[in-house]
This record gives structure tokens, C-alpha cells and sequence, in this order.
């Protein structure tokens, strides 16, 4: 048994990890760099020009949507350029509007009123030239009434007198 036993320890001793046996290296080597050599071969023909497209399509996207930001940025740029400009061109137009405008009613205001004047100074005119007429009439009517009042005064008092002298006094005594 006790043999046995050695046989085993032996056996469990000799046997242990395969890796780590030296007579199994030149194997194993062999066998990694075959290993490495087919992923290496895999990566750099299928894996990475793969990863490769894949970044450079992202860089390409990327690329061409800031330059289309950049275009729509400068494109906005310039609507709001072109925005204000005809914002200050339709204030200027307003403003053109609104100074002709005022001219034109000051205008008309002005010719409304210099007719209204004319009006006014027309029917000035013809109100004192009625009223002159009207002063001339009262003082022809005040002479006549006079001159019959001066007459019957005259007769009253007993007195005689003859249209002429009559006429002279009221004339003498209107001119005062």
C-alpha cells in the first residue's frame, strides 16, 4: 500500500497544470502564435476597416452637419439681415407716408381756410355795403323826416316857410 501511495503522489506530482509543463512549450507556443497571427489577420481585414468605415462615416456625418449648420447659420444670418433692412426700409416708407400725408392735409386745411377767408371777406364786404346802403337810406329818410318835421315845426309856430330854405337848414344842420 505503501507503494501504492508513492505511485500516486508520483503520478499527481509529474502529472499537474499541462501549461506549465516544460516538454509542452514549444507546442504551445507554436499554437499562440498561429492564434495571434489568424486575429491578427481577422482584426485588421474584417474588424477594423469595419470600425474604421463605421468612424469615419460618423465623421463624415459630422462633418457635414456642422457645415450645414454653418450654411443655415449663415443663411439665417442674413434673412435677419435682410429682415431689418426691410423692417428700416417699411419705417421709412411709413414715415415717407405719413409727411406727405400731413403735407396734404395741411395743404388742403390751408386751402379750405384761405377759401373760408375769402368767403368771410366776400360777405364782409357785401354786409357793409348793405349796411352803408342801409346808413345812406336812414340818412335820407332822416333828412325827409327832418325837413317835414322843420316845415310843421314851422307852420306851428305860425311861421311860414318855403322848401328851399328848409332843405338848407337840414343839410347845414346834418353836416355838423
Amino acid at each position: 500500500m505503501a507503494t501504492d501511495t508513492t505511485a500516486a503522489a508520483d503520478a499527481a506530482s509529474g502529472a499537474g497544470m499541462p501549461q506549465l509543463d516544460i516538454t509542452t512549450y514549444s507546442n504551445q507556443i507554436f499554437w499562440l502564435v498561429v492564434t495571434l497571427v489568424v486575429i491578427y489577420f481577422v482584426l485588421s481585414r474584417v474588424a477594423l476597416p469595419r470600425i474604421a468605415a463605421v468612424l469615419a462615416e460618423r465623421q463624415g456625418t459630422i462633418t457635414n452637419d456642422i457645415a450645414a449648420a454653418e450654411d443655415l447659420k449663415a443663411k439665417a444670418a442674413e434673412a435677419e439681415e435682410a429682415y431689418n433692412k426691410a423692417l428700416a426700409d417699411a419705417r421709412a416708407e411709413a414715415q415717407k407716408i405719413i409727411a406727405e400725408t400731413k403735407a396734404d392735409i395741411k395743404a388742403e386745411l390751408d386751402e379750405a381756410v384761405a377759401k373760408a377767408d375769402a368767403e368771410i371777406a366776400a360777405k364782409t364786404a357785401e354786409g357793409d355795403k348793405k349796411i352803408a346802403e342801409i346808413r345812406e337810406g336812414a340818412l335820407e329818410s332822416v333828412k325827409e323826416v327832418a325837413k317835414d318835421t322843420a316845415q310843421e315845426v314851422v307852420a306851428a309856430m305860425g311861421g311860414k316857410a318855403d322848401a328851399r330854405s328848409v332843405t338848407a337848414a337840414v343839410n347845414a344842420r346834418m353836416k355838423e
